[in-house]
């Protein structure tokens, strides 16, 4: 089933509790974490992620476009994530922060940059529970969909039906009603949706409608029939 997770990189940070409850029946709301050094941007941190936490009964799904991950995402844990994502070009021990990050009772996810290759990391999908392809470069939301990561999405998806491993494949970066079909067909159930959710006119009809369209075209994907 695909999941819809909106990101509030592009809702009001004034009314951030108001913000995610206009997208109740979000199956995740995705908060995008940058400290200006990994990325070129500035946004939240564990304090944010706290408030956020006790405000919404929607769980939360963390992506820490951060260095350091080690020694920060398991803060994300404590603070209420439900899912917390490190980037693998910044992880010192990948392997030790996905276990550390299970064993704190969230979901481990591993996020690559558009240059960055799957297959170097075949060995550690076992130890997570999704894998992050960005489809933009990772730092500001509203950009351009690559196209380019469309064969990335779907070696991904061979590598994690190699393994028989029920992982989720998320992609992250321009996912819009022009894009998502792409994106579902080639192997993605998890799709982060920033402007194309918070700049319709009703964000939770938003949601479904890119819901429903992701299922459809999952519906006739090559690896959905295998599954």
């Amino acid at each position: 089933m695909a999941q819809i997770n909106p990101s509030i990189l592009s809702a009001d940070f004034a009314r951030l509790a108001d913000e995610a409850e206009a997208v109740r029946g979000a199956d995740w709301l995705h908060v995008d974490v940058m400290d200006n050094h990994f990325v070129p941007n500035l946004t939240l941190g564990v304090p944010i992620v706290e408030s956020l936490a006790r405000a919404t009964g929607t769980p939360l799904d963390c992506h820490l476009m951060i260095e350091q991950p080690d020694r920060w995402a398991p803060q994300y844990v404590e603070a209420g994530a439900g899912s917390v994502t490190f980037h693998v070009e910044a992880a010192a021990a990948p392997v030790r922060l996905a276990r550390e990050i299970r064993a704190k009772g969230a979901r481990a996810s591993m996020a690559l940059r558009p240059a960055t290759p799957i297959e170097p990391y075949e060995d550690l999908l076992p130890e997570l529970d999704m894998v992050l392809i960005m489809t933009v470069e990772p730092g500001f939301g509203g950009q351009a969909f690559l196209d380019i990561m469309l064969p990335k999405i779907r070696r991904t998806r061979q590598l994690i039906d190699k393994h028989g491993l029920d992982l989720w494949l998320q992609v992250d970066g321009g996912v819009a009603p022009a894009t998502i079909d792409a994106c579902a067909e080639a192997g993605a159930d998890v799709f982060v949706a920033g402007s194309a959710v918070y700049g319709a006119a009703d964000p939770a009809e938003a949601v479904r409608a890119l819901r429903a369209q992701a299922e459809a075209a999952s519906a006739e994907a090559w690896w959905s029939c295998k599954h």
